[in-house]
């Protein structure tokens, strides 16, 4: 699975997915910048997502709130005072570490021992095996699962009771090494806030103090009554936004997976009171069956519910995904109850309440929020789609099985050669197919190596122009994923790209 990973990341940058920001200067670290085609998958999932959630629903409605925001609305939302991770550092590799990320991976590893065994188990006893007795009766996985549980308890106890020393007291227990030095010369555990101050003003001495956005949800919560009275919204009804947040990260690391710079596209659900987890319940199974829609494989998801809750939330859970590195989190779902508005209530002095017609009354909705990071999708696309393959002649490719509704290039327009008249005919059908989908023209090298090279990109169609095409109108098209071709006319190609590539049939089945 690292091997996978690092293919995955060296994928991204030879074949313009993703960069390393600043690259020229040695980069920037925990940032980076998305290519021609990177770009493109980013676009592909921020519209599949908005049409989801805002055009599919009469019930929600779009903003795009400003990256900058009083700073007082971080004050009332908690930011300021309780926006922080356990951060601890190694006396001698002067590395900084989240502490509650050490010990997530001592419990992660503890669970690889048991699915190993389990595996060698499987491979050993062939069709009679049990998988659950064997879990419950062999003496190693027992030890191992009983040392995870315990870990466990201990951990979402301190997590609970924000015990510092607790945390610094399991590290230095489980003999968790710092993976630079391999030392456990371990410094106390301090609270780390998490956001990046600037500030706003022409003259030093007259400037305001602000902070980029460490999410965009607040932005949603103080345009509650703009959003609500101009789309003439009802409770329950939903905003929805994407957009650009930052955290300072303590460590920034697997890639694209934490970034100081990253996406969000959350959903902010207002109910009433009362009913928040019969809506919390709906979003759950809601979110989690379109994240199913995108065919990465059902196996690779999870619900996992938080052990610790924010001081905003009365239930939470993540939707993970499995990315090479182990399941991770993808996407958050909570229960806000009333606190975020209710604070900018408090804090503004100006009441964020919803007449309810049917109760005849005002109160303070209830929220549930859906939230995803557009840049961990990104990479759990990539993750699911890298492909290295033994074709029957004994060559290899490297292929890219991206959906076709999400793939940065819909087809290639590729001349079987370079004269005869054949550009020329090329170039035609890609203008045809261009004002509908991203389609690219390539006409340099043998057409075996630019179908590998659209392989790489993760091109669904190769669409090659030859001689009879000239005489009867027709191409071949040929499927990345099982490289059959067929032949079809010019006219055919842009229902049948339509077809394949359209997110309609998506959205249908959601």
């Amino acid at each position: 699975m690292d091997d996978l990973f690092k293919n995955v990341v060296s994928h991204s940058k030879e074949y313009g997915y993703v960069f390393q920001s600043s690259e020229i200067y040695d980069g920037l670290s925990a940032v980076y910048d998305f290519g021609p085609y990177g770009v493109e998958l980013k676009n592909n999932l921020r519209m599949y997502w908005w049409k989801s959630m805002v055009q599919l629903r009469p019930d929600i409605v779009g903003i795009d709130s400003a990256i900058f925001m009083h700073p007082t609305i971080w004050k009332a939302s908690g930011h300021i005072d309780a926006f922080n991770d356990p951060l601890i550092d190694n006396k001698d590799s002067k590395k900084r570490y989240r502490a509650d990320v050490l010990i997530e991976e001592r419990i992660a590893s503890y669970e690889q021992k048991i699915e190993k065994e389990v595996e060698k188990a499987a491979k050993r006893f062939g069709d009679s095996f049990d998988s659950a007795l064997f879990v419950q009766t062999n003496p190693r996985v027992v030890e191992w699962a009983d040392k995870k549980q315990a870990l466990h308890q201990r951990f979402a106890t301190a997590l609970e009771q924000s015990d510092l020393d607790g945390l610094r007291n399991i590290i230095l227990e489980e003999e968790i090494a710092c993976p630079v030095s391999g030392t456990r010369n371990w410094t106390e555990v301090r609270q780390f806030n998490l956001m990046f101050g600037t500030k706003l003003g022409s003259v030093a001495e007259d400037s305001l103090d602000l902070y980029l956005r460490p999410e965009t949800a607040q932005g949603i919560f103080v345009n509650f009554l703009n959003v609500q009275k101009t789309a003439r919204m009802r409770i329950p009804f939903g905003i929805a936004q994407t957009g650009k947040a930052f955290r300072n990260e303590i460590v920034a690391r697997q890639f694209i997976f934490r970034m100081r710079e990253f996406e969000q596209m959350e959903m902010q659900y207002f109910v009433r009171p009362g009913s928040e987890m019969e809506w919390y319940e709906h979003w759950k199974e809601a979110r989690m069956r379109w994240h199913r829609s995108l065919g990465l494989g059902d196996a690779n998801y999870r619900f996992h519910d938080h052990e610790k809750l924010a001081h905003y939330a009365n239930a939470a859970c993540d939707i993970e995904f499995k990315f090479p590195f182990g399941f991770k989190e993808l996407e958050g779902i909570h229960s806000r109850t009333d606190f975020d508005l209710s604070q900018h209530q408090k804090f503004s002095g100006k009441k964020l309440q919803f007449f309810d017609p049917e109760l005849n009354e005002n109160y303070v909705p209830y929220v549930v929020e859906t939230s995803v990071g557009l840049d961990r999708l990104f990479l759990a696309v990539l993750s699911a789609a890298y492909r290295e393959e033994t074709l029957e002649d004994g060559s290899q490719r490297v292929l890219l099985k991206i959906p076709a509704p999400l793939a940065p290039v819909k087809a290639a327009v590729l001349p079987l050669i370079k004269k005869d008249g054949l550009p020329e005919k090329a170039l035609e059908v890609f203008r045809e197919l261009s004002v509908d989908w991203s389609v690219q023209y390539d006409d340099k090298d043998a057409v075996g190596r630019r179908y590998r090279r659209q392989d790489a990109i993760g091109t669904p169609f190769c669409i090659t122009v030859d001689h009879q095409t000239l005489q009867d109108g027709t191409v071949t098209l040929r499927d990345r994923d099982t490289m059959e071709q067929i032949r079809l006319h010019q006219s055919e190609l842009l229902d049948n790209l339509r077809e394949r590539c359209h997110f309609s049939t998506w959205l249908k089945a959601i």
